[in-house]
């Protein structure tokens, strides 16, 4: 799997890349999660194939993947893809929100806010998703970009009851919608990209591009629904 030419890296200089332990990599190794080194006496040497399917399993490992669901998941994976292609995969696994979760204590978040937060505040945001505790006391995972909305939400005497039954609503109809959507793209997109000749790269541009497309579309249509909705409540009220 690995080419003789490309496979120069020390399992001490392929953990130094993959920012993992030797005994992380070498435990991984022992469950086949990578292919085996290539061989030169008793020296073994990784390259690119290597180094792209710890970064995989690392980005499993970040969406809460245990350990037999990794091993699934890469079974999957032909063993003659190359490094590129397993790239491809993390390319679709890889957050579609640009910002990353930032984590503030409750004097950060409020400084962030511009306000003093009650604890029925701090229930608003965590029911919206905007903020979600941690196990320390008073420290909260934040999303920047959706913080500002959240504030406004509290202005609106949103009750907490509405909140909850609303980001249920939500993360109902997004786990449907982007379940749909990959399987879409697995099927549909995925195949006739290959059957084109594009490369794994212009594949993983592809996608990149797909993203933020997918969810001005998500809103678009949310938006029509619920016009749609309001016109719907004018003709039965005219009929009646």
């Amino acid at each position: 799997m690995t080419s003789a030419d490309t496979a120069t890296l020390s399992v001490d200089e392929l953990a130094s890349r993959v920012d993992m332990s030797v005994r992380t990599v070498r435990f991984y190794a022992g469950r086949g999660l990578i292919p085996p080194p290539r061989r030169e006496g008793r020296n073994g040497y990784y390259g690119a194939d290597h180094i792209a399917r710890l970064e995989l399993v690392k980005e499993l490992q970040a969406h809460g993947f245990t350990l037999s669901a990794i091993e699934g998941y890469l079974e999957k994976i032909p063993d003659d893809a190359t490094p590129e292609q397993v790239a491809l995969h993390r390319t679709l696994l890889a957050p579609w929100s640009t910002d990353l979760p930032e984590v503030l204590d409750r004097k950060q978040l409020e400084a962030r806010t511009g306000r003093e937060l009650s604890a029925d505040d701090l229930e608003i945001l965590v029911a919206v998703g905007v903020i979600e505790p941690t196990p320390e006391e008073d420290v909260f995972q934040v999303a920047p970009a959706h913080l500002a909305i959240g504030v406004q939400f509290l202005d609106t005497d949103l009750p907490l009851a509405v909140a909850h039954a609303s980001r249920k609503i939500f993360d109902e109809a997004g786990r449907k919608a982007a379940a749909d959507l990959t399987e879409v793209f697995r099927t549909l997109w995925w195949p006739a990209l290959r059957e084109a000749g594009r490369s794994p790269e212009d594949i993983s541009a592809l996608v990149e591009r797909f993203k933020p497309l997918t969810i001005a579309a998500l809103v678009s249509a949310y938006e029509g629904a619920v016009d749609e909705g309001k016109r719907e409540i004018v003709r039965r009220r005219s009929g009646d």
